[in-house]
C-alpha cells in the first residue's frame, strides 16, 4: 500500500504508533497551513515520505489510497474526489454524514473498479470475532444491550457556547454519530440488520449529546446507549435464557469478555494480542487490496449503507438535521 493521510488529529497521532507494523510501502499526509508546525513534527517523528497542503498535490502524490481521517462533515467531499482520482478509500468513522452520501460513492467506486473502507476496528479483533461464534453459549436471545457513556471534556465548552465538531451539526457531529456508532457497528455486525430501528435523544442546541436507538429484532430486542454528556460503567451485555455475555470495556477496545450461565458459573475469554486497536483493521484493509478481494470488501460495505440508514433514520426521528442536508 502506498496511502495517502488526510489530516493530523488524534486518529492519525494514534494510527502512527503503530503503523510500522503494517506493509505500507510509502506514506504522504495533508496538513493545513495553520497546523503547519504540527504537521512538520509529525513528519519527522514519523518519517514520512511527503507531505502536501494542498489536496491536489497529495492526489498526484504517488499513492493508490487515501486515508480519510477528517471531521465528519468532511468525509464525503474528499472521499469522492479521492476516488474520482483513481484511489481507494478509507475513510473514519462515522463513513459518511448520511446514506446517500454512501451510496454515491459506492456507484463511483464500482465503476472505477476501487475500493472503499469504513475504519471501524471493531469487526477485524480478534476478540470480536470469537464473540461471533461464542452468542450460542446464551442460548436463546433476550435482550442485548450495550452502553458507551463518556462525559466529554467538549461538553463542558458546549454548554458554554463554545461548540466544537463534535456537537455541531453544521459538522455531523453528535452522541450518535461520535460514540453511538460503536455500539450499533457491534450490534448489527452480530446480528445484522433489524427489522425496526427507533432514536431516543436527548437534544440541547439542535444536537444530541445522549441517546438509545432501540432496535427491534422481533424475537429479541437491543439497546445501544451512547452519551457524551454523563458517564456510567461501561459494559455491555448479550442475554439468553441459558446464560448471560458480558464485555467490559468500550466494544471498540474489546479483548475478551465473560459468559456466566444461569448457574453463575464464569468462564472468561481473553485475545489480547498486544497488538494496537486499530492493527488489524488496517492489516485487513492491506490484504483486500493487494488481493482484490471485492467480496469481503462489498460485504462490509454492505454492512455499513445499513448501518448509515439506520442512524439516519434516527437522528432524523429526534430532528437532528445535519448542516449539509439542510436546503
Amino acid at each position: 500500500m502506498r496511502l495517502g493521510i488526510l489530516g493530523t488529529g488524534m486518529i492519525v497521532k494514534d494510527f502512527m504508533t503503530m503503523v510500522h507494523e503494517l506493509n505500507i510501502d510509502y506514506i504522504s499526509i495533508l496538513g493545513t497551513k495553520e497546523r503547519e508546525e504540527e504537521t512538520k513534527e509529525l513528519v519527522q517523528k514519523y518519517r514520512f515520505n511527503q507531505y502536501f497542503y494542498d489536496y491536489d498535490e497529495l492526489l498526484n502524490d504517488d499513492i493508490d489510497t487515501v486515508y480519510v481521517a477528517l471531521p465528519n462533515h468532511l468525509h464525503f467531499q474528499f472521499a469522492k474526489k479521492a476516488l474520482e482520482s483513481g484511489k481507494n478509500v478509507i475513510i473514519e468513522k462515522p463513513i459518511t454524514s448520511n446514506a446517500k452520501e454512501l451510496s454515491e460513492l459506492i456507484t463511483i467506486a464500482n465503476q472505477r473498479h476501487l475500493m472503499i473502507f469504513e475504519a471501524m476496528n471493531i469487526h477485524y479483533l480478534p476478540a470480536f470475532k470469537a464473540l461471533k461464534k461464542d452468542i450460542p453459549k446464551v442460548g436463546n436471545i433476550k435482550i442485548v444491550y450495550f452502553n458507551y457513556s463518556q462525559y466529554s471534556s467538549r461538553y463542558n465548552a458546549f454548554k458554554e457556547g463554545n461548540i466544537l465538531p463534535a456537537f455541531d451539526y453544521e459538522k455531523s457531529g453528535g452522541a450518535l454519530m461520535d460514540i453511538n456508532v460503536y455500539n450499533i457497528h457491534a450490534i448489527m455486525g452480530l446480528f445484522k440488520e433489524p427489522k425496526e430501528s427507533y432514536y431516543f435523544a436527548n437534544i440541547e442546541n439542535n444536537i444530541d449529546t445522549s441517546g438509545m436507538m432501540v432496535l427491534n429484532y422481533e424475537n429479541y430486542k437491543a439497546i445501544c446507549i451512547g452519551a457524551k454528556d454523563c458517564r456510567a460503567p461501561i459494559i455491555s451485555t448479550i442475554q439468553g435464557d441459558e446464560g448471560v455475555i458480558v464485555i467490559e470495556k468500550p466494544v471498540n477496545q474489546i479483548v475478551g469478555y465473560k459468559f456466566i450461565d444461569n448457574h453463575g458459573n464464569e468462564t472468561e475469554y481473553c485475545f489480547d494480542e498486544g497488538k494496537h486497536r486499530l492493527f488489524y483493521e488496517f492489516k485487513e484493509f492491506i490484504r483486500m487490496i493487494e488481493e482484490k478481494d471485492y467480496q469481503t470488501q462489498q460485504n462490509m460495505l454492505r454492512l455499513s449503507l445499513e448501518i448509515a440508514e439506520v442512524m439516519e433514520k434516527g437522528r432524523k426521528q429526534e430532528g437532528v438535521i445535519f448542516g449539509n442536508e439542510r436546503s
